[in-house]
């Protein structure tokens, strides 16, 4: 119920001050489970990705984001209990399984699950390499899954902005079903999960425009950041 308030609130608001747009929601069925499979731009990616779809979307984050204090731990859980997040252990391991269950008890419900395969935001506006969960989840389910593409999210919000910039119109497409059927009861296949994973980032490149970096995202982010810490010392 709360996600629904929360959804008659915002997008009247969004549309009114950032105009953004939407291609392709007919792609999404309107009932049973549904894997949407998106990059991962922005924080602004919350707001804009699922809104536009008459249902609701239910996506899987860290439980950091629940576990706050005060005022601000407070903000925090209203906030992503209201766009449908339900928390997750994410530090590897058993943690890993605990998600792949959470994620199939949700499309066992028949509702739509919202996954980020890239793991974590984009640090530089390119797509990254997606980790192979969302493939399991797609053959163990057999959901289908819809490509979910934000557009200039990461142009308006980039990480570490507290505020949007305005001007900037972002946007989502929805892409056509990818059929795996061919690969039902190989979930086990770490090969057949690479491939089924990178067929589904394959797609979002092409939806979205990014560039493609063969690496994880947050690999990518700690060699920038290793970057920006040897350019500091050079500079001082």
């Amino acid at each position: 119920m709360f996600y629904w308030v929360v959804k008659a609130i915002l997008w009247p608001f969004l549309h009114l001050v950032f105009r953004p747009w939407t291609e392709g929601a007919d792609n999404v069925p309107r009932q049973g489970p549904v894997i949407l499979a998106g990059n991962h731009l922005s924080f602004a990616d919350h707001f804009f990705g699922a809104l536009p779809l008459p249902r609701k979307v239910i996506s899987l984050g860290k439980s950091d984001y629940f576990t706050g204090r005060g005022v601000k731990g407070l903000l925090s859980r209203a906030f992503f209990s209201g766009v449908g997040t339900v928390p997750i252990d994410r530090s590897g391991g058993k943690a890993s399984e605990a998600a792949l269950r959470t994620g199939l008890r949700v499309l066992g419900e028949g509702n739509v699950l919202g996954i980020y395969p890239e793991g974590t935001r984009s640090p530089d506006g390119r797509l990254y390499k997606g980790k192979t969960g969302v493939a399991r989840l797609a053959l163990m389910s057999r959901a289908p899954v819809i490509p979910w593409a934000m557009v200039n999210t990461y142009e308006m919000m980039p990480p570490g902005r507290l505020l949007p910039k305005l001007g900037i119109r972002p946007g989502v497409r929805f892409g056509k079903p990818l059929d795996f059927s061919r690969y039902y009861g190989m979930e086990e296949d770490r090969l057949v999960l690479r491939a089924v994973t990178d067929e589904i980032m394959y797609a979002l490149m092409e939806l979205s425009d990014q560039e493609y970096v063969d690496k994880y995202a947050a690999s990518a982010k700690v060699e920038l950041e290793r970057a920006a810490r040897t350019a500091r010392a050079a500079a001082d």
